[in-house]
């Protein structure tokens, strides 16, 4: 399959990154199926979806005449079946390895035998998750940034088993959506998560210890470091259970202690405190 076959992309998970990668796809003229399990999941990733468009509108990103046009091109399913009718696949489900091997599994069965099944997995294997499939060839991690409507970096993470005309194809969809790929291999965390994660980890320590408050560690970051936000902020936007998860993948992966979840975060995550997406984190939100 080459780049002007894809007509329709499939997105698996209607969540924050797939309601984004939903956005961009459509958003530069092809047709998506957006899949979640439940109508409720995708009521309000097309809420989000519109109410990212009006931004987008405001600021002169977007004529206001193509913002209808681009809704009209995302159909939201809850049948896995509907995917059959895509020509492309990015998997965006909750960042845990058996609840992706299960999705991947079923869409797999399903989709034609030359489409390729990508990732946006933010830590785990891609050579594991595409041993799951009869198509390890024709799977690739493709690691989008959150927001994704904003950020243009995209990592391409090849698996032992994938193509070079799986890879170049993929390479090849990331700009035509007018993002930035950077190829990586497959290793835990990549490069993103495992450079952030452990700032984040260190971050959380400094709170847990009493060297400083969340607000002041944001700031240091900010002021010293020229970062355009905190780490403790950005945990917050990230979610703080996918940080979670991240950093466990990443203990697991390497067996190293530098790796360690800070108890602190664990413990916000189990009070429920996971960030912006939940009104509370290292700081308040209204929601």
């Amino acid at each position: 399959m080459n780049l002007a076959e894809i007509k329709t992309v499939g997105v698996l998970g209607a969540g924050t990154m797939g309601n984004g990668i939903a956005h961009v796809c459509a958003k530069f003229g092809y047709h998506v199926l957006l899949r979640d399990i439940e109508q409720r999941f995708l009521d309000r990733a097309l809420d989000t979806i519109a109410r990212n468009l009006d931004r987008e509108v405001s600021k002169g990103k977007v004529a206001e005449a193509e913002r209808p046009k681009i809704l009209a091109r995302i159909r939201p399913v809850t049948a896995l079946d509907a995917l059959a009718a895509a020509d492309f696949v990015i998997e965006a489900v909750p960042e845990n390895l058996q609840t992706k091997a299960e999705v991947l599994r079923a869409v797999d069965a399903v989709v034609r035998p030359e489409v390729v099944l990508a990732s946006n997995t933010s830590s785990i294997s891609i050579t594991a998750l595409a041993a799951t499939t009869l198509r390890p060839d024709r799977f690739i991690g493709m690691h989008f940034m959150n927001p994704v409507p904003v950020m243009a970096l995209v990592e391409v993470i090849r698996g032992l088993q994938t193509s070079d005309e799986t890879f170049t194809l993929t390479m090849e969809l990331a700009r035509k959506l007018e993002k930035t790929p950077v190829a990586v291999n497959d290793a835990p965390g990549f490069v993103s998560n495992r450079v952030l994660m452990p700032m984040i980890n260190e971050a959380v320590y400094c709170v847990q210890e009493g060297v400083a408050t969340p607000e002041a560690v944001d700031e240091v970051m900010k002021l010293g470091m020229n970062h355009p936000m905190g780490p403790l902020a950005l945990a917050d936007l990230i979610g703080l259970d996918v940080c979670l998860n991240i950093l466990e993948v990443l203990h697991a992966g390497f067996g190293d202690p530098k790796y360690r979840p800070c108890p602190l975060l664990r413990k916000m995550v189990a009070a429920g405190w996971l960030g912006r997406k939940s009104g509370r984190g290292f700081y308040t939100y209204s929601r």
